[in-house]
């Protein structure tokens, strides 16, 4: 199964997270298909980056977030407070 998860990058007592497409096999900071993003917690303010496109068509494809990524997608608006993603939206 496809899952999207945070990877860990950074140093020791500051970390900052890639948003992957992985294997739910691979370890955490292993093997991974794509990158969809980036988080930063230590900055003020929090820094966070999301290709919504690309999370949108990996969700549609069957990928499944993790509950922190699920989190954080809510913060973007790439899901509803449902836990589905958005449409699109149109511009025009």
């Amino acid at each position: 199964m496809v899952t999207i998860r945070l990877r860990r990058m950074g140093k020791t007592k500051q970390p900052s997270y890639r948003l992957v497409v992985a294997d739910s096999r691979s370890p955490r900071d292993g093997k991974f298909i794509e990158i969809v993003g980036h988080y930063n917690p230590v900055r003020q303010p929090k820094e966070l980056n999301v290709k919504a496109d690309r999370v949108r068509y990996w969700l549609n494809t069957g990928a499944r977030p993790s509950e922190t990524v699920v989190r954080l997608l809510k913060q973007v608006g790439v899901l509803d407070e449902n836990g589905r993603a958005t449409p699109v939206p149109v511009e025009g």
